[in-house]
């Protein structure tokens, strides 16, 4: 029998604002356990929360980034549920109108687009950090409260793959908007994966098991393809698979049981009554979704088709926001916009992760960079020699041309010098040249060789080779 896997996600994803969602605690990452927190975060008596405006600015953006509709009144709900994570007993969130409905997602996987629906985004606080040990739980609020936005997808994702590259799409369209640092590791963004089976053709959904806080996109892909293969197991072997929630364990690669889910958990939602409804001017969400920067999708369409770059590099380069952002600084700068990519995706690159430096943070300036870069492009130095300068660049900060010529590298370029070097290369090379015109065209190679090793490597091979093509024609 063959099955079909059908995944729906739920990613939450916390704001950077200064403060948090209610109140004015700091929203910081890194901080001592539980002092960023307030009389509100803890739930005291007579506190009232205060609905934190960039949070919903940045609601916005987003859910216009992923195509969403944005609702012009913004409601809150409780969510109720006794649990130690929020003191006062209940969440604020938006249960019955989110903030943004019905987006959809395009993704590539394999090299084929696929559509992954949206069906809603919906703003809430987030709750404290638990660290649980054998016989105690330790509690840090100073996330509880944290400004939070819930996206919950359609389950439109058939693989580990689909569910990978729409975690990875969608972190990078938030990142790339501002909104959030999306940091996985630190559960900045942290994914909820809820996967069934089904016999293919069939429409009716399979019983689901949801697999909670994966934070990377390695695990998601891991995760989905083991647990979507643990129930095939299941059902193949008469079984019936649970309804259950489970965590995936990173060293056996396999997910492991936390808890069965019988009914429905009753939270008791009703409106939050102590935040009136919140009407939005369409101008002022108009203001706000105009703040929207460039996002990948419309940043790789200009470095393809205006820059020329090759998908893979400006996949490569999109990667990162900041490598973006530098890329697009820098080209301002260069002349040859190819030429410089190569030069940030390998040997800059490669400095980076040697000395464990930051894109904006090299040590040497952004405009140096650029000098040597046209100095390649324009034939001053060659590639070879540009990494020596690229090397005493990285030490010294000093200008390119200061260094290749300090070094004795700068390449000579005088075509009537350079027709001495070729006219005595070719005088001592006669027969080479009989039979390069019958045939022997690699001797090109040769000949130009002769001219740089008599130049001690300062000849331009781009004009000695014209030269020499136009000189063996006399001859």
């Amino acid at each position: 029998m063959e099955f079909e896997t059908v995944i729906g996600i739920e990613i939450h994803c916390e704001l950077k604002t200064k403060s948090k969602m209610f109140s004015s605690a700091a929203n910081t990452y890194g901080s001592r356990p539980n002092v960023n927190v307030s009389p509100v975060d803890m739930g005291f008596p007579g506190v009232m929360p205060v609905v934190n405006q960039q949070a919903v600015e940045y609601a916005i953006m987003a859910a216009t980034a992923l195509g969403l509709q944005v609702d012009d009144t913004i409601i809150f709900d409780r969510k109720n549920y006794f649990y130690p994570d929020l003191p006062k007993g209940y969440q604020i969130t938006q249960q019955r109108r989110p903030i943004g409905r019905d987006g959809k997602l395009e993704i590539e996987v394999n090299g084929e687009k696929k559509i992954v629906g949206i069906e809603r985004l919906h703003m809430e606080e987030d709750t404290c950090k638990q660290l649980h040990f054998s016989d105690y739980t330790l509690l840090n609020y100073n996330r509880c409260g944290v400004p939070l936005i819930e996206i919950v997808s359609n389950p439109d994702m058939r693989s580990g793959a689909d569910a990978a590259a729409y975690v990875e799409t969608l972190r990078s369209i938030l990142l790339y908007t501002g909104v959030s640092d999306v940091k996985m590791e630190e559960g900045s963004m942290r994914c909820d994966i809820n996967i069934s089976i089904r016999p293919m053709g069939s429409k009716t959904l399979g019983v689901k098991t949801e697999i909670k806080n994966l934070n990377s996109i390695a695990a998601i892909r891991a995760a989905v393809d083991f647990e979507a293969e643990r129930q095939q197991q299941i059902i193949l072997a008469g079984g019936k698979v649970e309804q259950e929630t489970r965590r995936y364990d990173d060293e056996t690669k396999t997910t492991i049981l936390m808890r069965k889910k019988t009914d429905a958990v009753d939270y008791k939602y009703f409106t939050e009554p102590n935040i009136a409804p919140i009407k939005l001017s369409h101008d002022w969400i108009k203001a706000v979704q105009s703040r929207i920067p460039e996002l990948p999708s419309a940043r790789k369409n200009r470095y393809l088709n205006e820059l020329g770059l090759s998908e893979n590099d400006a996949n490569v380069i999109l990667t990162s926001k900041d490598f973006s952002n530098y890329y697009d600084q820098i080209t301002k700068l260069t002349k040859n916009a190819k030429l410089t990519a190569n030069w940030l995706m390998s040997d800059v690159s490669a400095y980076m992760n040697k000395e464990g430096k930051d894109i904006f943070n090299l040590g040497f300036s952004m405009e140096n960079l650029a000098q040597l870069i046209n100095m390649v492009d324009d034939g001053t130095i060659s590639s070879k020699q540009a990494k020596l300068v690229f090397e005493k660049l990285t030490t010294t900060n000093n200008a390119p041309m200061s260094i290749a010529k300090e070094m004795n590298l700068v390449q000579v370029s005088d075509e009537s010098a350079l027709l001495e070097y070729v006219t005595q290369v070719l005088d001592e090379n006669a027969d080479n040249i009989f039979a390069y015109k019958n045939g022997r065209t690699n001797l090109m190679g040769f000949f130009v060789g002769q001219v740089i090793k008599k130049s001690h490597g300062k000849a331009n091979p781009g004009i000695v080779s014209k030269l020499m093509s136009e000189e063996i024609a006399k001859r």
